[in-house]
């Protein structure tokens, strides 16, 4: 009679190797935070209460003095929430790993041990070939906060800023109207018997969807322009409301402008923001009406848009106010701070958890997306070839 056949072979019905899961040890993490001090930046990476949560971990913070002030936040609350406080700059940078919200300065990688960790903006279009040259003379690990992705696949770091730039740009429309800023003395808000302000809002991401939901909230009528269709079905989706939308078409576009009291451009490009309104849709709108050009960090998307400041916002053109500043976030440094912050504390966290930032980039792919340096390695395909440099691919590198 024949034996009925094994489902396995006779290699697999030999004794095999034990495979044991390779543990993941906590690690202690050192952490230092330096002054901010680019131009405009206000901001801080983490608050007292991230701090706090940190040092409850076991975690060293190290903070340079004063670096929390402009964010409103005093040395005091952070030795109490278990930080160190120091005025020694060089000392901070001599920290493991270093948090800041800017991009680090020559000075300042000069500063850094060799096989520190700088996570930070990287901002790719201010930097240069020299830059990334300087990391990795220094064998540095660099990671991009606004390229790391979350487990839905967002960028959570620019989806916070592009949150508060978009409710922003309607705060600051609304105070550039008031007859005390020598507005035209319009005001947002649904007052009875009186039209409600007209509002353009040009591109349908975050920053448009979270414009829109401000000027709504204030009583003022919307037109969405955008040619995703899908960022359009979406945004109506997200608002629970229909709004006007369109495709950018000029007929539609200028007859909108000419119409609006506040047109707020947020448009993006791959290397720059598109050019969609041009200096002769500017003429044709009303005198005093407000232009605020939320992509002029890519370049603006309105002809007529210079770079402006905090310090002097506003400049006049063809009878049209624009405000053209590009880091609007840093005029709430204290809401911009913690939701930084907020984003920061569980990554830190998680590090700690897995052991240092070697383990982390194997099990979590969303931060493995904002590396672009890796012990002094170019890691990154964009900004490889950005630069014409020379870049590994990161998976061949840590498994």
């Amino acid at each position: 009679m024949d034996q009925p056949s094994s489902p396995f072979s006779k290699q697999q019905l030999l004794p095999q190797e034990e495979t044991l899961e390779v543990l993941r040890q906590k690690g202690e993490l050192f952490i230092g935070i330096p002054n901010e001090n680019q131009y405009q930046e206000k901001r801080i990476c983490l608050t007292p209460d991230a701090v706090t949560a940190i040092t409850a971990n076991g975690h060293r913070v190290m903070i340079e003095a004063g670096a929390g002030e402009s964010a409103f936040y005093s040395d005091l609350e952070y030795t109490e929430a278990g930080a160190e406080v120091t005025n020694d700059t060089k000392k901070v940078f001599s920290c493991p790993l270093i948090l800041k919200v800017e991009p680090p300065t020559f000075s300042e990688i000069e500063m850094m041990n060799p096989q520190s960790i700088i996570i930070s903006a990287l901002q790719i279009k201010t930097q240069t070939k020299k830059y990334f040259e300087a990391l990795a003379k220094k064998r540095i690990t660099a990671v991009a906060f606004e390229y790391i992705r979350d487990e839905d696949g967002k960028f959570p770091v620019v989806r916070s800023l592009s949150e508060i730039a978009g409710i922003s740009s309607v705060l600051i429309a609304s105070e550039i109207l008031a007859a005390t800023n020598d507005g035209n003395g319009l005001m947002f808000g649904n007052i009875s018997g009186v039209p409600p302000i007209e509002v353009v809002i040009l591109g349908a991401g975050t920053v448009g969807e979270f414009a829109a939901r401000s000027a709504i909230g204030l009583g003022a009528n919307i037109r969405l322009f955008d040619n995703s269709i899908t960022k359009l079905r979406n945004i109506q989706t997200n608002l629970q409301k229909t709004i006007y939308t369109s495709t950018i078409q000029p007929k539609n576009l200028k007859k909108a402008l000419r119409r609006c009291d506040v047109a707020i451009g947020a448009t993006r490009g791959k290397d720059r923001s598109p050019v969609v309104v041009s200096s002769d849709m500017v003429k044709n709108m009303k005198k005093g009406a407000v232009i605020i050009d939320v992509s002029i960090d890519m370049g603006g998307c309105f002809e007529t848009s210079q770079v402006t400041s905090h310090e002097k916002p506003t400049v006049e053109k063809h009878g049209v106010i624009h405000y053209a500043v590009p880091n609007i976030p840093s005029r709430y440094p204290k809401t911009a701070s913690i939701s930084i912050s907020n984003i920061f504390t569980p990554y830190l966290l998680k590090l700690g958890e897995d052991g240092g930032l070697e383990n982390s980039l194997r099990f979590d792919k969303g931060l493995r997306n904002g590396l672009y340096m890796y012990h002094g390695i170019l890691t990154s395909k964009s900004v490889g070839e950005w630069f014409d440099l020379q870049y590994s691919d990161i998976n061949f590198l840590i498994f």
